[in-house]
């Protein structure tokens, strides 16, 4: 196992190029989309865990790992999410054709109920940080008043081209412009360029027996639940609350759905709505409008990119039944008609139409979850 490990993290631009095509080759299989689809999503869903497996080998990597200190290492909860959304239309479709459509809503529900537990361990074991790709990918970047206040704290260190002085800052409480200040400065250069000069040999032993003690990468304790609700108060209640909404949002559709129906408009509101509202809780929780930075959550490039990203995912609604049915399938079949007569832009376009009307049946296709 350890000489396949090395392989992939050895190959890993040849892996992904390949893995790209194998995934793309899939959409290509015979039967895609027929009763009989089975096979062709069997040889999807190995595709993916094979993907995700070796995707989880790289950012596991030593290197990766030191970089990435400040996440301590614990059960893979994003392997375990990637395999079950690589696995969930190969369940859907084998109940479908083993048990009926009306059946088939049970085992949905169970597989999005095992992702909900799994991201709500993964949400409380990275210190409730915002999930990336519903937890795909790791969260390990701290945040941005964090980063923030790191960065000014090196600044000057950086500037003066060591940090082991101990005159970071303001020099220990003195003004590096005033006359005490420049003094110390200058003292604390002197010894710099000694130390450069000339190590003594002893020095080394002290050096080694200092970074034992003291190792230079610490990991941060993980905020709590209760902490984050005592420090931010309601920002951070609505914070969470938020998240757990988008969390829990492909379970409560899929249940609404194995009691009301597919076709019913309740399942389609209640989801969209539950859907705006937790949108609308994160926005307000991470907004900087009547509040003071230091009682809001801040938040990381990658999690301000996730929060756009969900908003277009509110796309898919226009794919969802009945919506669908009723009002996008009538224009893509006009559409479809209009460009019949175009040579090779219609025998394209009616491609196009029938796979977005075949990947439509399947409700992992369009779940977005």
């Amino acid at each position: 196992m350890e000489a396949y490990r090395k392989w992939v993290r050895d190959n890993r631009d040849y892996l992904h190029s390949f893995e790209s095509l194998a995934n793309g080759l899939t959409w290509l299989l015979p039967e895609r989309f027929s009763d009989s689809e089975i096979g062709p999503e069997a040889v999807s869903a190995a595709v993916g865990i094979i993907t995700a497996v070796n995707e989880h080998i790289i950012e596991t990597a030593p290197t990766q790992m030191h970089v990435n200190a400040t996440v301590p290492s614990s059960f893979p909860y994003s392997l375990c999410i990637s395999a079950l959304k690589n696995l969930e239309t190969l369940i859907e479709v084998a109940a479908q054709q083993y048990y009926g459509d009306d059946k088939r809503w049970n085992f949905i529900a169970v597989t999005e109920a095992m992702k909900v537990l799994f991201r709500l361990a993964l949400f409380k074991n990275s210190g409730y940080k915002i999930l990336l790709e519903g937890g795909e990918t790791t969260n390990s970047e701290r945040h941005l008043e964090t980063s923030t206040s790191h960065h000014k704290a090196n600044a000057f260190t950086k500037h003066g081209g060591h940090h082991a002085s101990g005159f970071s800052g303001d020099l220990n409480g003195h003004s590096p412009w005033n006359l005490e200040g420049r003094a110390l400065s200058a003292l604390s250069r002197f010894g710099e360029n000694a130390r450069m000069t000339s190590p003594p040999a002893w020095s080394y032993r002290v050096q080694h027996q200092h970074a034992i003690l003291n190792p230079p990468a610490t990991i941060p304790e993980r905020p709590t639940l209760s902490t984050i609700l005592s420090e931010q108060g309601h920002r951070g209640a609505l914070f969470i609350t938020g998240e757990v909404l988008f969390i829990a949002r492909p379970l409560i559709y899929v249940l609404l759905i194995r009691k009301y129906g597919s076709r019913s408009w309740t399942p389609w509101f209640l989801s969209l709505a539950v859907d705006l509202l937790g949108t609308s809780f994160l926005s307000y929780a991470t907004s900087a409008s009547a509040s003071r930075k230091d009682q809001r959550p801040c938040l990381s490039d990658s999690e301000k990119d996730e929060l756009r990203r969900r908003k277009m995912l509110w796309a898919f609604y226009l794919m969802r039944d009945p919506f669908f049915e009723r009002y996008t399938r009538q224009k893509l079949e006009g559409a479809e008609k209009v460009l019949e007569p175009v040579p090779f832009v219609g025998f394209l376009t009616a491609k196009i139409v029938e796979l977005i009307v075949g990947a439509q049946t399947r409700y992992t296709y369009m779940s977005a979850s």
